[in-house]
C-alpha cells in the first residue's frame, strides 16, 4: 500500500468517527442575539433545524476573535451562495445529521460548534473545502472557490462557534499548529 492511501484512509477513518458521538462541551441554552453577520436564507425547500442551545457569540467577542470584518463579510455571502443550502443558513445543519441515509453517506453536519467542525485547524478545514468528502458527499470545491473564498468562509465559519468552543479550539487545535 502506499503512503498515499493510507493517509486518505486514516483522513477517512477519522472523519468517520467524528460524525458520530460529539465531544462538544455542555453549553447551557441562553437565548442571545444571532451573529451580527449572516448568510442569506436557506433556498426553498431546505429542512433545517435552529439550535438554539448554543449561545451566539457577540460581536464584541468576534471582535476579540481578531477576525477580519471584510473576511466574515465576503465568508458570509460566499457560503449563503454555496454552502448554506446544504450546511444550513447559520451552520446549524439538517436535524438527521448524524443519521446515516440509504446511500451510506451521512447528511452535512452542523458548522456551528454543535458538532466536530471545531475539531480541526483551519488547515485542516481548508483540506475538506478543497478536496471534499467522500464519505459525507460534500464535492471538491477546488477550482469552484478560490483559495480567499476558502480561507473567508473559514473565517465566517468561526463567528458561529460560541466562545467556549472558539476558545477551546484556538488553544487546544489551532494553536497546537503553531
Amino acid at each position: 500500500m502506499s503512503a498515499r492511501y493510507l493517509l486518505v484512509l486514516s483522513i477517512v477513518a477519522g472523519l468517520v468517527a467524528g460524525c458520530g458521538k460529539s465531544d462538544t462541551p455542555a453549553v447551557p441554552p441562553v437565548p442571545t442575539p444571532a451573529p451580527s453577520v449572516a448568510a442569506p436564507p436557506p433556498s426553498a425547500g431546505a429542512s433545517v433545524s435552529v439550535n438554539a442551545a448554543l449561545p451566539a457569540p457577540s460581536p464584541e467577542s468576534i471582535a476579540a476573535r481578531k477576525l477580519d470584518p471584510e473576511k466574515i463579510k465576503h465568508g458570509a455571502a460566499v457560503y449563503g451562495k454555496n454552502c448554506a443550502s446544504c450546511h444550513g443558513p447559520n451552520g446549524e445543519a439538517m436535524t438527521n445529521w448524524r443519521e446515516q441515509g440509504a446511500d451510506g453517506r451521512y447528511p452535512p453536519p452542523p458548522l456551528d460548534g454543535s458538532a466536530h467542525a471545531w475539531h480541526h485547524s483551519t488547515a485542516t478545514l481548508e483540506r475538506m473545502i478543497r478536496e471534499g468528502s467522500p464519505d459525507g458527499g460534500m464535492p471538491a470545491w477546488n477550482g469552484k472557490l478560490s483559495d480567499q473564498e476558502i480561507g473567508d468562509v473559514i473565517v465566517w465559519i468561526k463567528t458561529l462557534w460560541p466562545d467556549e468552543i472558539y476558545d477551546i479550539w484556538y488553544k487546544e487545535i489551532e494553536g497546537k499548529q503553531k
